[in-house]
Order: structure tokens, then C-alpha cells, then sequence
């Protein structure tokens, strides 16, 4: 592989190896709809959408062509004590598309900065309803919430979670994990029927334990994608929802990976129609090409708030909290132009069209391979689980991983999991040569 021409000591990379990556880079230098070109010049297909977030396909002219259009004319502004034109159309996008009375838009930079500040005003409204005791979250296990203080404290995944133990919040619990790896090893666009309700701990344990009056929020992926795409049982979130609405505990949906169109619908609140009090959002809001990401809050929690500041002067802040570039003028501008493409084309219907194709294609060309105890697939997205190798968890998927990697097809590994879950845009060869490569891979690394 030819050496790189450009300095690689500098560049301290996330999430990555970073000891072992000098000896074999991976570096992207141009992409255009499903492909990367890579430094070295080998086309590779995108099979993860870029970790979730390139639903419409790379290098999307309307997208681009937004974004030139928006820096000529106002490239940033603060959005304290002021805002911009691109901010307020965004949200009024943003909204239309949120389910129920999901309405009120927060702006932010990111998957992460979006549970904190959700997270954020949970607190601040109960607070400002008169009922501040309410400080608990409850998460659930193997869920991702961030790298924030905030998503890691009630994130459930140990690995982000134990080197940073000591600074995490105090008062947070978890529900158990939704994935049965016996009886429900293999899921195919369908919700898995458990016999054992799994919230009867949280009615019977948790909220007992902590006192259900303290109890803030609970926030769940409504499909935990960065575990590796598990399913949540038939029934699990709409039940979440009643005990919520019960004992007055705020319900939030981290939809950074399952808004904009991954199963088929706006959102994952609208695949399983349970109405979140709130709901996280970024990567494919923006197609991916600039960061952006926030949080709808449904009216009673806004309404809520500014009722609580009615006897406050009028200069003073009813909400303490905010970014340097919450609703950015130029990410904004994408964010609008990536909705009215997605709806101009229809991807959240392609989406779920191509879902069912890929879902047939990973159970009938990976089931039965060497080391594979589970397939999970869902709306365009789907997992197949490996027997980990002894002594060295999450080395067999990683080793896939990086042989998918030199034969063209960039799949993610998620523990013992290889996720693909490519842009709306895929078609059946491409699905076809994806499934080809890693059925290949799985067998050569057995």
C-alpha cells in the first residue's frame, strides 16, 4: 500500500486504535453517492452511511449547492440575544416532521450535545413546575447516549463508561437490556414476542428503589443502534410510555440514529407510535455533510417553562443553556436543503423498501457461516452477531471489519456485532456485493 504524502503524527483519531492504524490507514480522500475513493485510489463502498448519518448519498448537489449559497450571503451569527433566518426554518422543518406535540427546537452541534441537553431540561422543568427532587435518569443497558458526562452516566455500554466511572452523574440507573440471544437470535423486520415482561423490574425494582416522585426522565434508543442494532420487544415502548405517563416521568428517545428515514418513517417515535416528551436528533438531519443536531420538546414542556418566568423581569433567561453555534446559519441551510431532497425523492419510503431487501439478503447469505449466532435486521439496518473469540473480545468482528475494508466494503464493528446500514439510496448489486464481501470475510476469519 503506498505511503501516504501527507504528516499522519498529528491527527489523534476517536474510537480508533490509533497505535495500529499508522501501519494500515483507512483515509477517504473523495466520495460520490455510495462510493469512497481512498487515498490509495480504491473505490469502497459505504455500507454504514458514514456511522449512520449519509442517508441521501454522498455529494448531493442540492445540499452543496445550499450550503455555497448560504456562506455567500451569512456564514454565522450568534444565536444568543439574536438568531437567523435559516434557524427559524429549519425548526418549523424539524417540527412538521416530529410526531404529536413535539414542536419546541433546540438547537446543538451534535448526537452527544443533544441527550445533555435533553438530559438539561428534564431537570429545568421539573424545576420549574415545582418539583426540582425530580434529579433521577434512568437508562438502559448497552444504550448510547454520547461521550458527553451526561449520555455516558446514562449510557449502559461498560466500555464507555468505566475509565470515566468517578466524574459520572450520581443519581442514574438502567433497565435491563431488550435482546434475548437464545430465543431471539434472529429477527427479521419484525418486533420479538417475549414471554417475561422486561419492565415489570423497572415498576417493581427501580422505581420503588429511587421513589417514582424523584424520578426525572428515562431515555432509550428506541432501537439501540450503537450496540448493534438490537430490537426492542412487541409492545416494550408503548408500555415505557404508560408507566411514564403514571408517575409524571418524562419520556425521551435518543433518535439520533433512528431519525430521518432509517426505518422507513420520519422518526422511530412514528415506526412504533409511541409520542416521546422529547426527542434527540442529528447525523442524517444533515445528510452528514455538516454538524448539527438537537432536540424537539413536546409544547407542555416549553409552555411549561415560560409559564414558571411569567412573574421573572422580561430580560431574564428562562432557560440557562445553549451553544456557540446552536442553530448555525450554514448548518441550518443543509439541514433544510437534506429534508427537501429526502422528501423530494421519497428515501424515507425507499428506506424502508431497501430495508426488506437488505434484511433478506443478511439472513439468507450469512445465516449458518461459521461463528454467526445471530442476524438482526430492521428498516434499512441490520447486525450479525459473532461467537467472540477467547480471550480477545471484539477482535473477530474488527478482524472483518478491516478484511471487508481491503476488498471494498466499509462495514462497522460493534463489539462481537458487523453493522451495515448503508444510505437510502443503495440498490440491490450494491446490496448483493456487500453481503458477497462480508459473507466472504466471515468465512476466511473463522
Amino acid at each position: 500500500m503506498p505511503t501516504p504524502t501527507f504528516n499522519m503524527e498529528h491527527h489523534w483519531l476517536p474510537f480508533t486504535p490509533n497505535r495500529s492504524f499508522g501501519s494500515d490507514p483507512r483515509i477517504f480522500v473523495a466520495a460520490d453517492g455510495m462510493l469512497f475513493t481512498t487515498h490509495d485510489g480504491r473505490q469502497v463502498i459505504d455500507g454504514i452511511s458514514s456511522l449512520w448519518c449519509v442517508g441521501a448519498g454522498h455529494n448531493r448537489k442540492p445540499i452543496n449547492e445550499a450550503i455555497k449559497k448560504q456562506l455567500d450571503t451569512l456564514d454565522y451569527a450568534t444565536a444568543f440575544n439574536a438568531s437567523n433566518d435559516q434557524a427559524f426554518k429549519a425548526a418549523e422543518m424539524i417540527a412538521a416532521m416530529a410526531p404529536g406535540d413535539l414542536n419546541k427546537v433546540l438547537f446543538c452541534n451534535s448526537g452527544s450535545e443533544a441527550a445533555d441537553t435533553a438530559l438539561k431540561v428534564a431537570l429545568a422543568y421539573h424545576r420549574a413546575r415545582g418539583e426540582g427532587h425530580r434529579n433521577v435518569f434512568i437508562g438502559r443497558e448497552r444504550g448510547y447516549h454520547g461521550v458527553g458526562f451526561g449520555g455516558m452516566s446514562v449510557g449502559g455500554i461498560p466500555a464507555n463508561r468505566k475509565v470515566f466511572g468517578a466524574a459520572l452523574l450520581p443519581r442514574v440507573d438502567h433497565l435491563r437490556f431488550i435482546h434475548d440471544p437464545v430465543r431471539h437470535a434472529y429477527i427479521h423486520n419484525d418486533e420479538p414476542v417475549w414471554d417475561e415482561d422486561l419492565l415489570l423490574e423497572l415498576e417493581q425494582r427501580i422505581l420503588p428503589l429511587h421513589d417514582a416522585s424523584n424520578i426525572a426522565a428515562v431515555i432509550v434508543e428506541p432501537v439501540a443502534g450503537s450496540a448493534g442494532w438490537y430490537v426492542p420487544p412487541k409492545g416494550y415502548l408503548k408500555r415505557l410510555r404508560e408507566i411514564c405517563d403514571r408517575h409524571g416521568i418524562l419520556l425521551i428517545f435518543d433518535e439520533v440514529i433512528t431519525g430521518f428515514g432509517r426505518l422507513g418513517t420520519g422518526f422511530g417515535a412514528d415506526f412504533y407510535g409511541v409520542v416521546p416528551d422529547m426527542l434527540t436528533y442529528a447525523k442524517c438531519v444533515t445528510n452528514g455533510v455538516i454538524p448539527l443536531g438537537g432536540v424537539v420538546c413536546s409544547d407542555r414542556i416549553y409552555d411549561g417553562m415560560m409559564k414558571a418566568n411569567e412573574g421573572a423581569p422580561e430580560h431574564a433567561i428562562e432557560f440557562f443553556h445553549g451553544y456557540t453555534y446552536s442553530g448555525h446559519p450554514v448548518a441550518c441551510a443543509a439541514a433544510i436543503a437534506t429534508l427537501e431532497l429526502m422528501k423530494a425523492e421519497n428515501l424515507f419510503e425507499r428506506a424502508g423498501q431497501m430495508g426488506k431487501k437488505l434484511g433478506d439478503a443478511m439472513h439468507t447469505g450469512l445465516k449458518g457461516l461459521p461463528n454467526v449466532v445471530g442476524i438482526r435486521t430492521l428498516g434499512l439496518a441490520g447486525a450479525v452477531e459473532l461467537s467472540p473469540i477467547p480471550g480477545a473480545p471484539g477482535k473477530r468482528a474488527y478482524d472483518i471489519f478491516m478484511d471487508c475494508f481491503h476488498r471494498g466494503v466499509l462495514v462497522r464493528p460493534a463489539g462481537e456485532n458487523i453493522v451495515l446500514c448503508p444510505p437510502y439510496i443503495v440498490e440491490q448489486a450494491q446490496i448483493d456485493q456487500m453481503l458477497n464481501v462480508l459473507a466472504d470475510a466471515i468465512r476466511r476469519n473463522a
